[in-house]
């Protein structure tokens, strides 16, 4: 796939994803892409997939972008950016002109992929959280798998509207309100104990600079994402070690005290995990489970990718339990947590 191919198909993935700016911006891109300058020949030496499954170097540029106009650094773009709405004539100036101005910025900028750490993933993450406790009422032991910045890891704090009932405290300090489809989840009263995330490349939502990338990458035209982000950053508690994911687990796995539930937990994070990390991460759990008793169960919660990349059908919710082994196919839910299809 050449890179003018990728802004191409991100652009209709974001139209289609309820983000016209994001849409126009990536066509902008798409029609105008100069691959002479420096920052052109950059990506250009990407190899292999540089699209939403790999590289993502169509979102690294747009990131960029939404980076200076959050940062103030760029009168122009933030004129062309809403609030404000402008026609494509002008927009596209001030998206030219802010990519030749600041070059050595997206130089820099693109030297990490994208994180989002999308809250509105912890919609379904609260869901299966009291399956799981449906079985085993424990208080619990989180971990999570490319938490980014781990802001899903402090999910018991938020409440879940699903249109039938509200699961989650009354003093939540945000509220997820996706479109729910299928019956409530059951009811319970989850108890972290203790919560720890790891990531390659953890951002620290009490870090300006690390809170600037992860709202960079929620899209412009999308403000309550923005508006929730900076609501769970807030109530930030969580920490997320630098490590690889797997030999972190490995160790983590053995740290649960008795009585209590270990859940593992990750969003569109495993797809990004090498094939040979995967297996040997699936089978210490298998083996981890194996070994679990009911008064000490184990949980793998799971909202990833079965295939699709489009968002076209989203992200498969899987559960699975053990003692006993269960796997439950819980329903799907939106990449960004925009609807939920329950079938738990």
């Amino acid at each position: 796939m050449t890179l003018i191919q990728a802004f191409r198909d991100q652009s209709e993935t974001c139209m289609r994803m309820e983000s016209p700016l994001m849409g126009r911006v990536l066509g902008i891109l798409a029609a105008n892409w100069d691959d002479r300058t420096a920052l052109g020949q950059k990506m250009a030496s990407y190899q292999g997939d540089i699209g939403p499954a790999g590289h993502s170097l169509p979102l690294r540029i747009a990131g960029g972008l939404h980076a200076l106009v959050l940062g103030g650094h760029d009168a122009a773009l933030s004129a062309a950016y809403p609030p404000n709405v402008v026609d494509d004539a002008t927009l596209e100036k001030a998206v030219l002109s802010a990519l030749k101005t600041h070059e050595n910025f997206f130089l820099d900028w693109t030297q990490s992929p994208p994180q989002t750490n999308e809250v509105r993933r912890s919609a379904a993450l609260i869901a299966m959280a009291h399956v799981a406790l449906s079985h085993f009422d424990r208080p619990i032991v989180l971990s999570e798998l490319g938490a980014s910045g781990g802001l899903n890891l402090m999910w018991d704090r938020f409440a879940l509207d699903t249109g039938r009932k509200i699961l989650g405290p009354d003093d939540a300090v945000l509220k997820l309100k996706p479109d729910w489809t299928g019956h409530a989840p059951p009811s319970a009263n989850p108890q972290v104990v203790d919560r720890l995330g790891v990531d390659l490349n953890p951002l620290s939502a009490n870090d300006s600079d690390d809170l600037l990338r992860l709202t960079a990458y929620l899209w412009a035209d999308q403000p309550h994402r923005l508006a929730l982000t900076r609501a769970a950053a807030s109530a930030m508690e969580a920490q997320v070690e630098k490590d690889d994911a797997i030999n972190w687990l490995e160790r983590r796995l053995g740290a649960v005290p008795e009585g209590h539930m270990h859940i593992i937990q990750h969003t569109v994070a495993w797809q990004y995990f090498p094939a040979k990390a995967q297996a040997r991460g699936a089978a210490m759990i298998e083996a981890k489970g194996a070994q679990a008793t009911r008064e000490t169960p184990l949980a793998w919660m799971q909202m990833e990718t079965d295939g699709d990349t489009t968002g076209a059908v989203g992200a498969a919710l899987t559960l699975r339990l053990w003692p006993g082994d269960l796997t439950l196919s819980l329903g799907r839910a939106d990449f960004h947590g925009r609807w939920v299809n329950w079938t738990g």
